[in-house]
């Protein structure tokens, strides 16, 4: 499987960005897959920030993140879609989405289950 993530650049506070991961591969099956997005900042873990399970569209998001991001799927291809507003300098980040089959719902924020990445995306927000 792999993932492509794009979208990233810089805002300024309480902008606006689309984040794209495409997924491919002979392997990919949208009805398995649970694709999330994830950050890191410098120095600090991977955190979770959105995930959605494909066969039935449930999200979860991170706690840092509810209510200013919404995560989406593709109707017709195989792309998900990091909706971000509002965003603050604590969002600045390399985003990375990633994807795994499988996944029960309780397991979507868990980044150690996930093991197929994109190369990340670099998210700065400027205050």
């Amino acid at each position: 499987v792999q993932l492509q993530a794009s979208g990233g650049g810089l805002v300024q506070a309480g902008g606006s960005l689309r984040l794209s991961c495409a997924a491919s591969g002979p392997n990919f099956s949208r009805s398995r897959y649970t694709v999330g997005w994830f950050r890191q900042a410098p120095g600090k873990e991977r955190e979770f920030v959105a995930g959605i399970r494909w066969r039935d569209g449930i999200t979860r998001y991170g706690d840092s993140v509810k209510g200013r991001f919404t995560i989406s799927k593709d109707s017709v291809g195989n792309t998900v879609y990091l909706q971000m507003s509002s965003l603050k300098a604590e969002d600045t980040a390399v985003y990375y989405c990633g994807a795994q089959p499988d996944m029960i719902v309780s397991s979507i924020p868990q980044v150690r289950l996930y093991n197929n990445w994109g190369q990340g995306t670099q998210v700065t927000v400027s205050s």
